[in-house]
C-alpha cells in the first residue's frame, strides 16, 4: 500500500510540474501591455560624435608703435619721377622643328594618366535593443507612447493591436538629418488567453522617425509610428 502510494504521488507530481511547465511557456508567448515612457525625441535620434580636442589660444605678441619725426608746419611739394620707359622687343619666329617638339611633349603630357582618390568608406549606423513607438486608438482617442524591445515580447495596446519590433538603429554624424529606423511587425487581435484563430498581420516593413507619413501604420481604427530608438 505504501509503495502505491509513493507511486501515485510521484506520478501527480510529475504532471503537475509538466503542466506548470506549458502554461509558463504560453504565458510567456502572450504580448505584454503598453506601458507609457516619457523619452525626449531629439535625444533618442542622435548618435553620439567624437569630439575633437580644443586647441589652445595663442595670443599673438604686441608689437610698439614705431617712433616717428613730427609733421613738418609746412608742406613740401613732391615731384613725381618720369616714369620708366620699356621698350618691347620684336618677337622672333619659332623654327618648325621647335612647333613640333612642342606638340610632341604636349600629347605626352596628356597622355599620363591621373590618380582618382578613393571615397572615404562611410560610418556605419549604431543599432539599438529598444524601439519607440507612438500609437493612437481613432475610436477611444487613446495615445501612448510605449517601448517594445527587439527581438523580445510583443507588446499589445488598446484591445487588440500587438507590436513586435526586428531592428531599430540611428543615423550617423554623418547624416544631415537625424533619423530613427525601426522594423516592426504589427498584428490583430482581441484580448483574452484563448484564441479560437492566430492573429492576423496587417503591417510588416521600416519605419522612418523624421518621416511618420511615409511608411507608417495607417488602420481604420489604429495608427503608429515609430518615435526612435534606445539603448
Amino acid at each position: 500500500m505504501r509503495l502505491r502510494r509513493a507511486l501515485l504521488v510521484a506520478i501527480t507530481s510529475a504532471a503537475a510540474l509538466g503542466a506548470g511547465g506549458v502554461i509558463a511557456s504560453a504565458l510567456t508567448d502572450l504580448p505584454q501591455d503598453a506601458r507609457p515612457v516619457q523619452d525626449p525625441t531629439a535625444e533618442l535620434n542622435t548618435q553620439p560624435a567624437t569630439q575633437a580636442p580644443t586647441p589652445p589660444v595663442v595670443t599673438p605678441p604686441r608689437e610698439p608703435a614705431p617712433e616717428a619725426a613730427p609733421a613738418p608746419v609746412v608742406p613740401i611739394p613732391i615731384t613725381p619721377p618720369n616714369p620708366p620707359v620699356v621698350v618691347v622687343p620684336e618677337a622672333e619666329e619659332v623654327l618648325p622643328v621647335e612647333e613640333a617638339e612642342t606638340g610632341e611633349e604636349k600629347a605626352e603630357t596628356a597622355a599620363e594618366p591621373t590618380e582618382v582618390a578613393e571615397p572615404a568608406e562611410p560610418a556605419r549606423r549604431q543599432r539599438r535593443r529598444v524601439a519607440i513607438v507612438e500609437a493612437v486608438d481613432k475610436i477611444t482617442a487613446e495615445t501612448m507612447r510605449f517601448a517594445v524591445e527587439v527581438g523580445g515580447r510583443p507588446v499589445r495596446f488598446a484591445d487588440s493591436l500587438i507590436i513586435s519590433a526586428r531592428a531599430c538603429e540611428v543615423s550617423t554624424p554623418e547624416e544631415v538629418v537625424p533619423d530613427a529606423i525601426a522594423y516592426l511587425e504589427v498584428r490583430i487581435q482581441p484580448r483574452g488567453l484563448l484564441q479560437a484563430s492566430e492573429p492576423r498581420e496587417i503591417f510588416r516593413g521600416w519605419m522612418f522617425a523624421s518621416s511618420p507619413g511615409v511608411n507608417g501604420l495607417q488602420h481604420p481604427i489604429y495608427d503608429a509610428w515609430v518615435v526612435g530608438c534606445r539603448a
